[in-house]
Order: C-alpha cells, then sequence, then structure tokens
C-alpha cells in the first residue's frame, strides 16, 4: 500500500475537551487574539469555555468579535491589526466555518504586516502566527483542513487559499457546541460535509488512506441527514456528536483531495441569491454523482453502498435541497461562465468538466421560460 499522507492538526474531541485540554494552549504563546463572530459562540457556550481555559492557562486574551458569515477579506485584515494591536502571539478561532476560515487568513496577514490583503492569495514572506481553533458547527472541516475561503469584498466573490500556514496547531472538537444550530443551519452544514466527502471520493488523490476517512464520513453524515428529512425538529445529543464526526472525517477528505465542480458553482448562489454554503454545494450534487456513475461506475457503487443505496441516495438529496428561489437570465449565465474555465475543480471531476459544460447546467436548472 502506497500513500502520502500529512495531518499536522492536534485534535483534542469530546465533552469539555477545551476546559480540560486548555493548558495546551500555553505551547503557543501568552497573549491570546480571540477571533469569533457576533453571537452564535457566546450563545452554544463555546467562547465562556475558551475564555476560562485561556485564563487558567495563565494567558492574556482579547476578544475580536468581527467576523460574520462568508467571512469578508476586510474583517480578516481588520482581525490581523486587532493582533498587532495586542501583540497577539497567537490567534484562537471560536466558531463556525467562517470565524475558522477568517482566522487561518488573519494569522497569515498578522505576521506580515500586510496593508494590501489579495497578497494573501499569492503567498506571504513570513510564517502565519501559531491559531488554534474551537469549532462550533458540524460541516465545514475547517478544523482538519488547509484551506480557507474568504469573500473579496468589492467583487462580493469567494476566493480560497490553501497552503500549510493554514493549518491549526490545535483544534478542539466538542459537539455539545453544535447543539444550539438552528434546523436550517444544521442541515447546510451537513450538506456541506457531505459535499466534501462526495465530491473528494471521486478526485484522483482519494487512495486507500482517504477511502477510509470517507467511508467512516458518509454513513454518518446520511445518517444525520435522513433523520432531519424524515423528522421536523432538531437532532438529539447522539445525532449531534454522529454529524460532528462525519464532518471532521469529511474534512481529512477534502484537505487531501480537494472539491469538483459543486464547490466553485454553488460559490454563486451563495454570493448573489443568499443561498447557504452547504446547501448551495449539495444543490449540484445530483448532477455530479450522475457524472460520476457515468465515468467512474465502481466508485459510485461504492458510494451508494455507504449511503444506504442508490434510490435512497437521491431521494435524500431531493427532499433536502431548496433552492427554488434561484433564477438566472441567459445573460448572466454567460457571465458567471467567464469565471469557470481553467478551474481546478473541474479537472478533479470524473470525466473532466468544462466551462460550457457548467453553463449547460445552470441553464438546465435555472434559467425559465
Amino acid at each position: 500500500m502506497n500513500f502520502d499522507f500529512y495531518m499536522p492538526v492536534r485534535i483534542l474531541s469530546g465533552e469539555g475537551c477545551l476546559r480540560q485540554g486548555g493548558g495546551q494552549l500555553r505551547t503557543l504563546g501568552r497573549r491570546c487574539l480571540v477571533v469569533t463572530g457576533a453571537h452564535a459562540a457566546k450563545d452554544c457556550g463555546a467562547l465562556d469555555d475558551a475564555l476560562t481555559a485561556l485564563e487558567e492557562a495563565g494567558i492574556e486574551a482579547t476578544v475580536f468579535p468581527g467576523i460574520g458569515a462568508n467571512p469578508l477579506l476586510t474583517q480578516c485584515q481588520a482581525a490581523a491589526f486587532a493582533a498587532e494591536s495586542c501583540r497577539a502571539e497567537f490567534l484562537l478561532g471560536v466558531g463556525g466555518g467562517s470565524v475558522m476560515d477568517a482566522t487561518k487568513a488573519a494569522a497569515w496577514l498578522a505576521s506580515n504586516n500586510i496593508t494590501d490583503g489579495m497578497k494573501l492569495f499569492t503567498g506571504l514572506r513570513h510564517p502565519a502566527l501559531p491559531f488554534a481553533l474551537v469549532g462550533t458547527t458540524a460541516g465545514t472541516g475547517s478544523e482538519v483542513s488547509a484551506t480557507a475561503v474568504i469573500t473579496l469584498d468589492r467583487e462580493n466573490r469567494k476566493k480560497s487559499v490553501n497552503d500549510p500556514q493554514c493549518y491549526a496547531r490545535i483544534a478542539f472538537c466538542d459537539p455539545r457546541y453544535t447543539h444550539t444550530m438552528s434546523r436550517n443551519t444544521t442541515i447546510s452544514t451537513a450538506l456541506d460535509a457531505l459535499s466534501h466527502a462526495v465530491e473528494g471520493w471521486f478526485t484522483p488523490a482519494c487512495g486507500e488512506v482517504i477511502t477510509a476517512c470517507g467511508e467512516k464520513a458518509l454513513p454518518l453524515i446520511v445518517r444525520g441527514l435522513s433523520w432531519l428529512a424524515e423528522n421536523p425538529g432538531l437532532p438529539a445529543p447522539d445525532m449531534r456528536e454522529q454529524l460532528y464526526a462525519g464532518s471532521l472525517w469529511a474534512g481529512l477528505v477534502l484537505n487531501a483531495c480537494g472539491t469538483a465542480f459543486p464547490h466553485p458553482l454553488g460559490y454563486i448562489l451563495t454570493e448573489d441569491f443568499a443561498v447557504p454554503h452547504g446547501m448551495a454545494c449539495a444543490v449540484f450534487l445530483p448532477a455530479f454523482t450522475r457524472r460520476a456513475e457515468q465515468y467512474a461506475p465502481e466508485r459510485a457503487a461504492a458510494l451508494f453502498a455507504l449511503c444506504g443505496g442508490r434510490e435512497a441516495y437521491y431521494a435524500l438529496l431531493d427532499r433536502l435541497i431548496q433552492a427554488e428561489h434561484v433564477r438566472m437570465t441567459a445573460e448572466q449565465v454567460e457571465g458567471y461562465a467567464l469565471r469557470w474555465p481553467g478551474l481546478k475543480n473541474f479537472a478533479r471531476t470524473p470525466g473532466g468538466f468544462t466551462a460550457e459544460e457548467a453553463a449547460a447546467l445552470y441553464r438546465e436548472l435555472f434559467v425559465k421560460g
């Protein structure tokens, strides 16, 4: 068995792991900038636990609560300036995927004293400040990936940076912090995790080790999504734990394999039509999986076996995907198509994928009348 697997993140998982393992943060420094959002981390208890852990470890903490959904590059820059102002030796991101991605960007910008945030995407001279992450949603897998997705303010476009500097030193993974997620957020983040696992499953980089990660991820995520499709309420704690575990396993798939065409096509639905990221990616999973059946039938059969069967897989997506409000003109589609030539995500798609095929799919799904 030949493989190359790299994962430098120390993962502390389980109930109370942040308070119990908070002493590990002393290895990162004595002054910390805590990066978070407006209220979600506070509401679920993660922020209070983080501040208590830092205090007990004798670490001076400053809180930066300025990160929103789909984090803006200017928000990341503001967090970097805050880190410089308080002379932070490390950052601690407490929140969902948006906060975690912003923390990665801010840590790298802060160590380089950069006023031009766009240099984040072309490589920076100095290594990022150390940072740790506390996840509060079950979907992005950002805790274990070297990727950050940031929204460019002027263009209102998502842009990703993938670099070893975006690995956390420590990830605290306590599923209790996901218990306060709304039903809609629970569904969308779980669909994001499913997209990571399914898209990565069919990439050339998905060898034996990462296939094993996918085999762990898919049943856990599908079990949780099936419950949500069949029940109107919120999952019980044990189901929340399964969804979080599934998102971490799927995050390992994402980190090793990247994504295929559902992700870049989904970005536009989030940017221009306010479709939550995970839901936006899942809109394209049926078309992606049908293509995979054509070009990688054995892998597709294995995927369906992990997801309860082919019919159950497509039926689950049909019940959960909600993007009926998305309508486009043919002219809009032509404009969007200018963004797609040469995307690596298309090259990772079974059989390859072209900008012309992407435009045809957009027209099929969103151009009516």
